[in-house]
């Protein structure tokens, strides 16, 4: 806890949502607001795309006020540099703007505050939302190596993206994507006599989900109707022959259907992108005690010992054997659920890393004072 007579150090914290509203922010920096503040770090938090813009910036069509709403960003962006100079820490989270220009950065970086980069993907992949397809030529992938080389500090989700970073800047750290393991409590829900596969995700990675589909539909006519299978993340996704139940996501509600799942997925491709991801869905099922089963790609092969805290699966047999196993056999289930949720809660929990983080914060504003 700090000194009630030192002064508080400044953060502003450049993003593209609103808080609870994405993934990476929730999960790579929003947790551990309260804990900087209680330890000497106040903060402001500037985001892009306010709730009302948002319907309007995911959704296609919308030309004219996508591009009010660009002028909006816009001027926020600028505001932000004008009050750059009264902060000790400027937090990147991904970019500080949706297009391809490092400008903003380039401000940040001549400000006096240190700046952070952190991402948590392979951002450098040019990756566009299908509604905002056509506008594809305004973004710049390759802009995060320049975000990288303006930064003062590289907070990297894990060792390949770390790997990226290394000839751009060499103040590098490895930050993994964590759980609040004391929010993230399974919830005691009525029983059900069917088990639920399940798989949390959102509109732009359904996609993966449908790796899993083929061993699904194995599993599907071996059990029958002894199970179920549950996607969160997109209501509109159908599959008649798994009769897939849909449902959009909510941070309201998110736990409990979450707690609902008695089986695990996190199917990946074996490419470029995947490597770079930093395993969430499958912490936010072994935080819930969720057996959980992942494909073996990029920080995934780290977190699970297969057969031991979870499983790890790359062919559709495999993952027929290791669900059907888990099918089968509720005491295992239960066993690998604690063990999966002791792996996050020593190795990625908030608890586990917010020393760590702070400490990454002291670095760099003790080199300021200097």
């Amino acid at each position: 806890m700090v000194s009630i007579n030192s002064p508080m150090k400044r953060v502003l914290y450049i993003a593209m949502h609103r808080q609870h509203r994405s993934p990476s922010q929730r999960f790579r920096f929003e947790q551990y607001l309260e804990f900087l503040k209680q330890n000497g770090y106040d903060y402001d938090f500037s985001f892009l795309i306010s709730p009302e813009d948002d319907k309007i910036f995911y959704s296609p069509g919308n030309t004219f006020k996508k591009g009010v709403v660009f002028l909006k960003c816009f001027f926020k962006r600028l505001k932000d540099v004008l009050n750059a100079n009264s902060y000790d820490i400027i937090f990147i989270q991904r970019e500080a703007f949706m297009t391809g220009t490092t400008y903003f950065e380039k401000q940040f970086a001549r400000s006096r505050a240190k700046v952070i980069f952190d991402f948590d993907d392979s951002i450098w992949m040019q990756n566009v939302s299908d509604a905002n397809k056509k506008f594809s030529f305004l973004k710049d992938a390759s802009k995060t190596s320049k975000i990288i080389a303006l930064s003062d500090m590289i907070f990297a989700g894990n060792q390949y993206l770390a790997d990226y970073a290394k000839p751009f800047n060499s103040n590098i750290r490895i930050v993994p994507t964590t759980i609040d393991t004391e929010e993230y409590q399974r919830m005691t829900l009525p029983q059900d006599d069917k088990v639920c596969i399940g798989w949390s995700g959102s509109i732009t990675t359904i996609q993966h989900f449908k790796f899993a589909v083929p061993a699904l539909l194995k599993v599907k006519q071996k059990y029958g109707n002894r199970i179920k299978v549950k996607v969160i993340g997109d209501a509109n996704y159908k599959n008649d022959e798994l009769d897939v139940i849909s449902m959009d996501w909510s941070k309201q509600d998110e736990l409990k259907e979450l707690s609902s799942f008695d089986i695990g997925l996190m199917p990946l491709p074996d490419d470029e992108w995947a490597k770079g991801k930093c395993g969430l869905k499958g912490l936010q099922y072994m935080a819930l005690e969720i057996p959980t089963i992942m494909s073996p790609v990029g920080v995934n092969s780290q977190i699970i010992q297969s057969g031991v805290n979870g499983y790890l699966a790359t062919t559709d047999d495999e993952y027929v054997t290791a669900i059907s196993t888990l099918i089968e056999n509720e005491i295992l289930r239960k066993k690998i659920g604690v063990e999966g949720r002791r792996t996050v809660v020593e190795k990625f929990s908030v608890n586990a890393l917010q020393q760590k983080y702070l400490q990454y914060y002291n670095e760099l504003t003790s080199t300021t004072a200097q």
